[in-house]
Formats: C-alpha cells, sequence, structure tokens
C-alpha cells in the first residue's frame, strides 16, 4: 500500500501542466481513505479502551517530537536552519533536566521538500516512531499533503514554516501555526508598493504549486482593494530553476514590480536574468524565499530587493537594543550549532522550539494530546522575547500576525519598517 502511494505521487510529478495536477489528485483519493484508515486503527492500537492513544510518544524519560524536512536538495537550506535553530532551544532545554524531568527527543527526517516523501516519513513518524507531535515541519507542498495524517491519528503539528492559508482555514485543532499568513505578507507588499512608493503595475512570479498558488492568490486579493489585477502572472515547476518562460511573460508586461513566490533557488536565478535583460522593477519576495540565502547567491545584484519577514532581526549588532531571544538563539546557535550563523530562518525554528516547550510546560506532568492543545490555546499575550506576544485560542490556530519589512542595502539585509 505504500509504496503503490509514493510511486504514484512520484509518477505524476516527474511531468508538467494542468492536467498531471490532476491525475494526482484522484491517485490521492483513490488509495487515501485505506491508508487513513490503516493510520487510525495503528493510533488506536495501544488503548486497551479502544480510544485515542494521546499519551503516544510520553515515557518517564522523554517525549519524542517527530519532525519532516528538507535538509538537502534545492530547500536544504531552510529546512537546516530551521533544525538547527529550534535544535539549539531544544538542546538547552535537556541540558536542563527537560520537561517535568522528560528529555525531548527530535527526530528529524529528510523530505527533500518533495511532498511523497513528506508523507512517507510522516507515516513511519506516527505509526514507527510513535511520536507524541510532529513539529517544525517546512514548506507547503509537503505540509498540506500530510494534513489528512494529522487529522486522523489527531496528532498535534506544531510550528511549520509556511503561511498557506490552507493550514489556517478552516482552523484544526491539531494544526498549531506561529507565524503570519501569505495573504498577510503579500497585502503588506502590495499596501508598500501602492501608498509608499506609488506603484500600480505589479506581476507575480509563482512556483507552480499550492505554495505559489496561495501566494497569487494573497496578492490578487490585496491589489483588488485598490481595484488592479496583476499585469502578468509567471511560474516555474518546483525543484527546478526554470524561469525563463515566466520572465519573458513579466518582461512583457512592463511591470513596475514584481511579487516572488518561490525558493531562493529560483527567484535569484530570476533576478539575475531580468537584470541581464535591463529589467529592473521592484522585487519583492516573501519570508519563505530564505533571505540571507537568496542574498547569497544574488551578491551585489540584490540591491534593493525587498523581503517580507515573519520575525525581528536576528542581529545583535546592538547589545543594548537586542531583543532577548535573538540574543539567546545567537548564544545558543554558537554553542551547538558553530557552522550556522544567526538568520531569520532559524530565529523562526528557534521560537516554534520555544512555544512548544512553553505548551508542554502548561499542559503539566501528567500530560495527553488533548491536554497539549489545550496549553497552547490558553496563551495569551504570550512574549517568547521578541517584543511582539502571540495569542491562541480555541477559534484562532496562529499566534503571530505582525510582518517585516527588508530591504537588501549595500549587500546586507536591513529592516526598514
Amino acid at each position: 500500500m505504500l509504496i503503490f502511494f509514493q510511486a504514484c505521487f512520484y509518477t505524476d510529478y516527474d511531468e508538467k501542466g494542468g492536467v498531471i495536477k490532476r491525475r494526482l489528485k484522484i491517485s490521492a483519493v483513490l488509495v487515501l481513505p485505506v491508508l487513513l484508515l490503516f493510520v487510525f486503527a495503528c493510533s488506536r492500537s495501544d488503548d486497551p479502551d479502544g480510544g485515542p492513544e494521546s499519551r503516544t510518544g510520553i515515557s518517564r524519560e522523554s517525549i519524542r517530537i517527530g519532525s519532516s524536512l528538507a535538509l538537502e536538495g534545492h530547500a536544504g537550506y531552510l529546512g537546516t536552519q530551521t533544525l538547527h535553530g529550534a535544535l539549539s532551544y531544544i538542546k538547552k532545554v535537556n541540558e536542563n533536566g527537560g520537561v517535568f524531568g522528560r528529555k525531548l527527543e527530535v527526530i528529524a527526517m529528510d523530505d527533500g521538500y518533495d511532498p511523497p516523501r513528506c508523507v512517507y516519513n510522516t507515516q513511519k513518524l506516527i505509526l514507527e516512531e510513535k511520536v507524541f507531535s510532529l513539529f517544525c515541519y517546512v514548506g507547503t507542498p509537503t505540509t498540506v499533503r500530510i494534513v489528512p495524517l494529522v487529522t486522523q491519528a489527531e496528532i498535534p503539528l506544531v510550528g511549520m514554516f509556511t503561511g498557506a492559508s490552507r493550514l489556517r482555514k478552516p482552523v484544526s485543532p491539531y494544526l498549531i501555526n506561529i507565524r503570519t499568513s501569505y495573504y498577510r505578507e503579500t497585502e503588506a507588499a502590495v499596501d508598500y508598493m501602492v501608498n509608499e512608493l506609488s506603484i500600480e503595475r505589479v506581476a507575480v512570479f509563482y512556483q507552480y504549486d499550492e505554495y505559489g498558488f496561495d501566494g497569487l492568490r494573497g496578492a490578487e486579493i490585496a491589489l483588488q482593494k485598490y481595484g488592479l489585477k496583476p499585469v502578468a502572472k509567471g511560474s516555474y515547476v518546483r525543484g527546478t530553476d526554470h524561469v525563463g518562460p515566466g520572465l519573458e511573460k513579466i518582461i512583457a508586461s512592463d511591470a513596475e514590480a514584481v511579487v516572488m513566490i518561490g525558493t531562493y533557488g529560483a527567484c535569484s536565478k530570476f533576478i539575475r536574468l531580468a537584470e541581464k535583460r535591463g529589467f529592473s522593477p521592484v522585487f519583492h519576495n516573501v519570508s519563505f524565499v530564505g533571505s540571507e540565502e537568496l542574498l547569497r547567491r544574488l551578491g551585489t545584484l540584490g540591491e534593493g530587493v525587498l523581503i517580507t519577514q515573519v520575525m525581528p532581526s536576528p542581529k545583535t549588532e546592538d547589545p543594548q537594543n537586542t531583543l532577548p531571544a535573538v540574543q539567546e538563539y545567537t548564544d545558543l546557535l554558537n554553542r551547538y550549532f558553530p557552522e550556522s550563523t544567526p538568520n531569520y530562518v532559524g530565529l523562526e525554528g528557534f521560537i516554534n522550539a520555544k512555544v512548544l516547550v512553553e505548551g508542554l510546560k502548561r499542559a503539566g506532568p501528567d500530560i495527553t494530546r488533548e491536554k497539549f492543545v489545550r496549553a497552547i490555546e490558553s496563551m495569551k499575550a504570550y512574549d517568547p522575547g521578541i517584543s511582539n506576544p502571540l495569542s491562541f485560542g480555541e477559534k484562532d490556530h496562529q499566534g503571530l500576525d505582525r510582518v517585516y519589512f527588508t530591504k537588501i542595502v549595500n549587500s546586507e539585509i536591513t529592516q526598514i519598517q
């Protein structure tokens, strides 16, 4: 069953076009219900009363946490830095005795930013590794595919590195979003372009999958407020940097600005080729792009590029004004992962870990999954040290709403709002 499911996904994703998308969804519908019944049966098997085993992954010594994220490949920077940030805090917690005497054991599996691999990893984490909670998933196309597994197994998923609306509405009791949404990022970007830069001709360059579609829709909604619509739409296939056709469409539109919904490889190539062609609009990237890696790849060609962020600056040049969580993240990252330098992606992983641990503490020593979710929902104006308190509720599973603006100036990422 699992092999057929995975092979079906891989075969369809090797091709291009809308028809492949429809075939993929049909295959998933045919196979997934049987798979979910299997997952649900296994999730119940440890409970002698026949109810969901809400203490799976909990022992006297440990709490098992599972993560599937890109550790290699074209999104490897994002997954690696997310994990380094999260583990920096978790290692400190474990050194100090854990949570009520239990050490946090993180089982991280590489999915290469590939949906079928993420599904397979999640199945393994739930059924074989028997983790208590899932944590720090990276990417929209990967995360949206495992939502049925999360729901059926009744297992919390905390801190996803994605702003997808499908993970926010309708509210799921098991999906805990910490960052704000792509809709909010693209709205802030369009507001800035129209109101501050007097730009009306806006194009959208996007990854042709759930991630890109979500960002595209967010940009369209934001432009509608001003009676505008994208002057052009260009796309590329996930896992490639084949940006040429999309670039041609956007150049022909004479756009003044381009909202970019992609990964650092494709977006950096798009900007480099555009500059080579003498096309220099205002380029804006959403936070998922990975600011520092985008800057590294662009070099001096990155001058003026805008990037919306969901976290404050990770810089610590001014100790008097450095936020407590930023200083703590920097110190712990240097201690546990000296090969990494502080960055926006890692800081988000660090904050995710702080929220995870706070939820575990609030749930108490006799923890269950249900108590953990209720504990998260009890957080009101909780500040993890970024001067931006987050709040959750039964009908609100997104903790943060703020968007920060940054700009590449003199080969540095500078916060401008």
